[in-house]
């Protein structure tokens, strides 16, 4: 089968299920596992996917998604196109799940999706601590865009002992104001941003927000980089993301 990945986590879940052979190009963001995208053809960003380049390698399956807002557009295309896509649309952990299953069964592997979803599982063991830090995980610092409701991320935090202040909030992503975030009040904030490498990332963007001084994350220094590759993305690695989370929840200090 030939295979067009767009989004990270789904090259990521193909290659996790051991079918990396049967991409035959993946999108500009995709940079996992880097033996295998290296040499793959790159279709541009995620958000521009060049879908005659896509069609110009006669792909048997496209596997998109809706996980960014703008996504919508790039599926509409690539329908418009004719081309044969599965697309998936995770809510919360247990959808990341699904779209394993889901990627697996049109990859013809059914049984090794199910076996990743195990390893998975039992590699984010529940973890209970009372009580339960509050951490804010940041998507964009300017404006502060967290997860919410419908967030994996959601999941993850309470898998590792703490919670998401704004998980009330609607839908997968929330823009939070200073008032908002000092009502909110986290034990800790980690920086996730989309997009941008974790070496780039900056607490001194959060520390001197107006007002922010009054947040107990920075108060007391609690400001934190996760590489949005392990916090953003649907898959595999978000088992990584757990990880780097109980040590945060863990951690009473810097």
């Amino acid at each position: 089968m030939r295979v067009v990945s767009h989004t990270c986590s789904n090259t990521e879940i193909v290659c996790a299920l051991d079918c990396g052979a049967q991409l035959v190009g993946v999108d500009a963001d995709s940079d996992f596992p880097p033996d295998a995208v290296a040499p793959l053809p790159k279709l541009g960003r995620d958000l521009d996917l060049d879908v005659d380049a896509v069609r110009a390698l006669r792909p048997d399956l496209v596997l998109t998604s809706l996980t960014v807002p703008g996504h919508e557009r790039v599926v509409e295309a690539l329908r418009a196109a004719g081309l044969p896509i599965l697309v998936v649309d995770p809510i919360g952990l247990e959808g990341v799940y699904d779209s394993i299953i889901q990627v697996a069964g049109a990859l013809g592997v059914l049984a090794r999706g199910r076996a990743l979803v195990a390893r998975m599982q039992a590699a984010m063991p529940a973890v209970c601590r009372d009580p339960a830090s509050r951490v804010l995980v940041e998507w964009w610092p300017k404006p502060v865009i967290v997860p919410a409701r419908d967030s994996w991320v959601n999941d993850l935090l309470r898998l590792a002992g703490g919670v998401n202040p704004f998980a009330h909030a609607p839908g997968k992503s929330v823009e939070v104001g200073d008032e908002a975030a000092r009502t909110a009040a986290p034990d800790a904030i980690v920086m996730s941003w989309c997009g941008v490498k974790e070496e780039n990332y900056r607490p001194a963007v959060v520390a001197r927000r107006p007002g922010w001084e009054q947040v107990p994350a920075v108060r007391d220094g609690r400001i934190y980089a996760v590489t949005e590759a392990f916090l953003g993305r649907p898959g595999p690695r978000l088992v990584e993301g757990y990880r780097a989370l109980r040590r945060i929840v863990e951690n009473p200090g810097r």
